[in-house]
């Protein structure tokens, strides 16, 4: 047949244009099963009590692998009450540094409540779900105070006991709950005029008495020493 050449020489060029199998190597499956080995889930680095910290959500979007948030209460109920950490006082100022850790429960907003004595609570301004620290302003030396940091949602704010609140002093312990007592000390030019006071006073009353008493001693005489007698001259 004269097209048999031809046609073998169209089959040889077809199998030469199709890919060889690789043979497998047991290397290559062993890779490929660590490749889809989940990696462990780890929790992520979200502290409650850190300022301008980053929502949880955000931080398992943002990493490389997925991570563990803390378990939240449902966002159909109002947050749990924050907890209240420290408080700096700056008797100079009249100012005060709160500080506060977030509850386990989703927050929009914080804000903070100062009681004067039994009147009504001054209401701050509103911070957002990742500020926990603040500052009050206009404090009067020598003061005491009752601050509450408030925590709210779209179901609604958590609870601020007030004045009422039991534990305030921490005699039983750290404060675990959204509310402390407030005390700012009188400042230190105050406690210097009442020095220079006290000092003044009393110069004036030790003036008072020598001047007193050379008055008296004038009027009425003092006894004098009789003079030793010199009988053996």
């Amino acid at each position: 047949m004269p097209c048999s050449p031809c046609l073998l020489w169209l089959l040889a060029v077809t199998f030469s244009l199709v890919p060889r199998t690789q043979p497998l190597v047991a290397g290559d499956l062993e890779g490929d099963e660590q490749d889809e080995t989940p990696l462990p889930a780890v929790p992520c680095d979200y502290d409650h009590c850190r300022h301008l910290q980053v929502p949880c959500q955000e931080l398992q979007r943002a990493g490389p692998a997925a991570c563990l948030c803390p378990s939240l209460s449902s966002a159909l109920q109002p947050p749990h009450p924050p907890r209240l950490g420290e408080v700096r006082v700056e008797a100079e100022t009249g100012r005060a540094e709160v500080h506060w850790c977030a509850p386990s429960s989703p927050v929009r907003q914080y804000w903070l409540l100062l009681w004067e004595g039994s009147g009504a609570p001054r209401k701050g301004p509103s911070f957002n779900s990742t500020v926990r620290r603040a500052e009050l302003k206009g404090l009067k030396p020598g003061g005491a105070y009752v601050v509450c940091v408030v925590a709210a949602n779209d179901a609604g704010e958590s609870r601020a006991p007030g004045p009422g609140a039991e534990g305030l002093d921490g005699a039983e312990g750290p404060n675990l709950g959204p509310c402390g007592r407030l005390t700012v000390p009188p400042r230190p030019l105050t406690l210097l005029h009442a020095a220079v006071g006290v000092g003044s006073a009393l110069a004036l009353l030790s003036c008072s008495a020598l001047v007193w008493h050379f008055c008296l001693r004038q009027r009425w005489g003092c006894p004098r020493r009789g003079r030793p007698s010199h009988a053996g001259l």
